[in-house]
């Protein structure tokens, strides 16, 4: 037997990427099951591990995905009672999106919500938990602070403001288009701030009454570092999820004492499962009842067949995408 998958024939730009018949999985083993993929999340990550910097884990798939949406078709050993063949899910994955099957472990499977379809709800595992690992269960964001999301127009960043409005939080964001400003505001972003034509600190300062935000969370790393700290208020938080302007910068500290800041880092992929379990059950019983109250909803840009990964890495490089691109196998 064999299943389609996308292979990255060799370390490269888009056209790297190879529909190949491959040898199909392993039967699911403990505490796992197999999904037949109905649709695969496209992340910035992919295209990062395409170029060959961002590898997989120790024992992960060799095909980039991770995340996807589908149905279980069978089960390991030991797999928890809620789950049966048949289930609509979506899932966090360490790797192995793109293809017409993958192997999940339980702990990282989440119900498809009531009220969104299975294909949309590829759009949410990667998102959910990285919006919730980072600036909620780590940085404690709360009802009634303020809140900058850098890149608002993104996957990350359309779920972000909808759960923080959602939630009570003053939201800003910055986005390099009018159009996609636009489309922030429609999902609720109060502040809307477009970085190429304005200096984001300074309407910041002006927006706040020259106190600045509780919380950031920001893709661009190094270019970014001194101005996000200009932007914190007292015990503000700064946390860095990707390093889309480098990874070296030079900085002044002195404000992180002045006002008592913190700076923190993280992605998913390199988590044990323990901790994947952890957050994708916080993120069942915070978010979740968020998405079927439909006052957070996975927002879609474009889906491609899988034998266009290629075209769909190109999209998401040429960042002019406003929410998810998804893969249908």
């Amino acid at each position: 037997m064999t299943m389609k998958a996308v292979v990255i024939s060799s370390p490269g730009g888009p056209e790297a990427l190879e529909v190949r018949e491959v040898e199909d999985l392993p039967a699911p083993g403990d505490g796992e099951v197999l999904v037949k993929v109905a649709a695969a999340g496209v992340n910035r990550a992919d295209t990062v591990q395409r170029q060959g910097k961002y590898p997989p884990p120790p024992g992960a798939s060799l095909y980039p995905g991770l995340e996807c949406s589908g149905t279980i078709l069978a089960l390991g050993a030991n797999v928890p009672p809620r789950w049966a063949v048949g289930d609509q899910v979506c899932a966090l994955l360490t790797g192995g999106g793109y293809a017409e099957k993958v192997v999940v472990p339980t702990g990282q499977l989440l119900p498809v919500p009531e009220g969104v379809s299975l294909t949309d709800a590829a759009g949410l595992p990667e998102v959910a938990c990285t919006v919730w690992s980072t600036v909620f269960m780590t940085s404690h964001l709360s009802p009634g602070e303020s809140f900058l999301i850098h890149g608002g127009s993104s996957g990350i960043g359309t779920f972000a403001i909808q759960i923080a409005k959602h939630l009570g939080i003053k939201v800003f964001v910055t986005a390099g288009s009018e159009e996609k400003l636009a489309a922030c505001k429609d999902l609720g972003a109060d502040v809307c701030i477009n970085y190429k034509t304005e200096d984001f600190v300074a309407r910041i300062k002006e927006e706040t009454d020259g106190k600045g935000v509780d919380v950031i969370l920001d893709n661009i790393g190094g270019s970014y570092l001194q101005r996000n700290l200009n932007s914190l208020a007292v015990d503000g938080r700064l946390f860095i999820i990707g390093f889309m302007g480098g990874v070296v910068t030079e900085v002044n500290l002195a404000v992180m004492l002045a006002r008592r800041l913190t700076v923190q880092a993280a992605g998913l992929r390199n988590r044990n499962l323990t901790n994947k379990a952890q957050i994708v059950s916080e993120v069942e019983k915070n978010v979740w009842p968020a998405v079927v109250l439909g006052k957070v909803k996975p927002v879609v840009y474009k889906t491609f067949p899988l034998s266009e990964a290629a075209e769909s890495h190109k999209l998401m490089e040429t960042s002019s995408h406003i929410g998810k691109i998804l893969l249908i196998p």
